[in-house]
């Protein structure tokens, strides 16, 4: 990929960014560096050359496996969620897919930590955390519900699957005072939760918003 490519021409361009940066502000995305970050971040990168023209809409769409990238409203949400309360060292994600929600991470945190259970996938984005030069990515490929307990704890987790129940095993892998941004549910309907460590054994949580993910799944795929 040329850097044309990279930068975007005509739909994939900075101006059809920064409209949807202005969307996001609509929406009511306040955090100025999420919304630099999510201006600057090229998706059409993340996401098949023949849906390329539609990367800066305002939906999701798939990345093939049953698997989508989620749509920018929401990645910024998460992201502006997670970072609440200033900036954090060690994030954890559940869920790289594409790469997109890791690059936007890891341009506000220091060390992103990220599981994925689908290897093709993982393999792809890998290789545009390379093209993009991102450095403070390391990747797994594991079951995402439990997280890497052996780089934890982390500061911050942010899981982009949803599970039916919050999987105990990612609050454990919490600090306290670290915060959990998670989709909960299933086909009934997922509700976007932030669970807070208050101690050892206290966690609070906050219901957001109704959001729709795919299933966090258990097992891996080569």
């Amino acid at each position: 990929m040329n850097k044309l490519q990279l930068q975007g021409i005509g739909m994939t361009s900075q101006r059809t960014r920064g409209r949807l940066v202005e969307r996001l502000k609509e929406q009511g995305i306040s955090d100025q560096q999420v919304l630099d970050v999510m201006g600057g971040t090229p998706r059409h990168i993340f996401i098949d050359e023949a849906l390329s023209h539609r990367a800066y809409e305002d939906t999701a769409l798939p990345i093939g496996f049953n698997q989508t990238i989620s749509q920018p409203y929401i990645v910024a949400r998460m992201t502006e969620v997670l970072l609440s309360e200033g900036p954090l060292k060690r994030v954890l994600e559940v869920g790289t897919g594409s790469g997109y929600q890791t690059t936007i991470l890891a341009q506000l945190v220091d060390q992103v930590y990220s599981v994925e259970r689908i290897k093709p996938l993982q393999d792809k984005a890998r290789q545009r955390f390379s093209l993009l030069k991102l450095r403070n990515i390391m990747l797994k490929h594991s079951d995402g519900g439990m997280g890497w307990p052996e780089r934890g704890s982390f500061d911050g987790i942010i899981v982009t699957a949803a599970p039916e129940e919050v999987p105990e095993e990612l609050l454990q892998q919490l600090v306290v005072g670290g915060h959990l941004v998670i989709p909960v549910g299933g086909s009934r309907g997922q509700m976007l939760r932030l669970v807070t460590r208050k101690s050892e054994t206290e966690f609070k949580t906050e219901v957001l918003e109704g959001v729709k993910f795919v299933p966090l799944l258990s097992g891996t795929v080569r």
